[in-house]
């Protein structure tokens, strides 16, 4: 938080502190790093003159301050001390060093998906405390957030309200700033805990974008827009996206309660965190799909979950190997199922059979359905079968040939000399026929 040295017309003591640097200044007053005794560091803000003089402005204060003491919790800067009947009162809370978290998205620029929702969940928390303690902050921002080492940590409570009060303002108070208030807080209706949600909501999409989702312009035309006009999400991640659209509804009936979204915003931390379906800023969520074909708003869950569901099993399937019938065999010429399978750069002997078609010929290899060899038991058996059967048939040709032959007389054949210089014996037909003349 940049510091400021005191001037000549800032107070160096108020109550039990001495006062160091200005730390700021708002529509209430000025705010100071004060220190006490013990040296604990406190930011004190001492409230503006004229509105001292006002009673009523002093009844309120004084009610806001009692309501600020209830709250408990980390993620707000506690109550520490305050003096309601000063000549101008003020009040010190707890000193969270750290810049803010405009300052910090103003110089890096916007957050990733998971600090984003890392934040957003401590700071859900916070406000839970808040509203606990029947107090709605009215004024949330990214200015009123520290980071601090511990955490984020809400601040400024300074118009805070209790629940169920009225935003106007009698006195000239700030009620807020433009781009961060409720719809019902513009209209002058009561605020709410819901009225909180829609100013987070609006501050997490600045932290994600680096810009208000209301635009920029004057306060009358940013009035306008929060009130009648939707907000611009262009650039939210899309696992914020679905979220924050719903934080920054008109209707604050429908908002998620401050439990809600801090449940949700945890698991969109750790799913974000162990990289599950990062999401990075750039995405158009408002038009239902990101720039790289993945869907956002508020389909971006249940492609995530769609996504998450099918990661534990086996990996991307190769280009060829998308459709099973294709490693079979009978789904083309032979061979070619093992060609689109192996690929050029397959070893002549893999260490275990894949798939059909890496022994050659390619024609003799069967497979099964899923493209493995039979098992080698059935494999064997089947030969066996086979050549069982061909030894058989082929001993019973050879009989009926035998047979065939001796019916015709060979004895009758046996008579007939080769002749001299014949090429060879003649055939058993030949012999046959020669029979008589031999006879004679």
């Amino acid at each position: 938080m940049a510091m400021m040295r005191l001037r000549r017309e800032d107070p160096r003591v108020v109550g039990s502190f001495r006062l160091h640097r200005r730390l700021g200044a708002g529509g209430m007053g000025v705010v100071y790093l004060g220190s006490d005794r013990r040296g604990q560091r406190v930011a004190l803000k001492v409230i503006r003159p004229d509105l001292a003089e006002d009673r009523e402005f002093r009844s309120r204060f004084a009610r806001e301050v009692s309501a600020a003491r209830r709250i408990r919790g980390g993620c707000t800067a506690r109550l520490v001390a305050a003096d309601l009947e000063a000549d101008r009162p003020w009040f010190a809370t707890q000193y969270v060093p750290g810049p803010s978290l405009h300052d910090k998205v103003n110089e890096g620029g916007p957050l990733p998906a998971a600090h984003v929702a890392s934040i957003g969940s401590a700071l859900a928390e916070g406000l839970l405390a808040v509203h606990e303690a029947g107090v709605v902050h009215r004024d949330l921002k990214p200015s009123n957030i520290l980071l601090s080492p511990k955490g984020p940590r809400i601040i400024d409570f300074g118009i805070a309200w209790a629940t169920g009060a009225s935003t106007l303002t009698h006195v000239g108070t700030a009620v807020g700033s433009p781009g961060f208030l409720a719809p019902e807080q513009v209209r002058g209706a009561a605020v709410t805990p819901a009225t909180d949600v829609f100013a987070l909501g609006a501050t997490l999409a600045y932290a994600s974008t680096a810009d208000s989702p209301f635009g920029h312009g004057s306060s009358e035309v940013m009035l306008y827009r929060v009130v009648h006009e939707e907000p611009q999400l262009l650039g939210v991640p899309d696992a914020l996206a679905p979220l924050l659209h719903a934080c920054l509804a008109k209707d604050p009936e429908d908002r998620p309660s401050t439990l809600q979204l801090s449940l949700r915003l945890k698991e969109i931390a750790a799913r974000e965190a162990h990289g599950h379906a990062p999401h990075g800023p750039g995405h158009g969520a408002q038009h239902g799909h990101a720039a790289d074909g993945r869907p956002a708003g508020r389909r971006a869950d249940a492609y995530a979950d769609q996504h998450t569901e099918r990661r534990p099993g086996a990996g991307t399937p190769p280009r060829g190997a998308a459709a099973p019938r294709a490693s079979s065999p009978r789904s083309g010429p032979p061979g070619a199922g093992a060609a689109r399978t192996t690929g050029r750069n397959t070893p002549a002997r893999p260490p275990a059979p894949r798939r059909g078609g890496q022994r050659p010929p390619a024609r003799t290899v069967r497979t099964s359905p899923n493209g493995r060899r039979p098992n080698s038991p059935d494999r064997v058996r089947l030969l066996r079968q086979r050549l069982t059967v061909f030894v058989v048939v082929t001993l019973l040709v050879a009989l009926g040939i035998a047979a065939a032959q001796g019916c015709q007389g060979p004895p009758r054949g046996l008579g007939v000399p080769t002749a001299p210089g014949a090429p060879g014996a003649p055939t058993a037909p030949r012999a046959a026929e020669a029979g008589p003349e031999g006879g004679l």
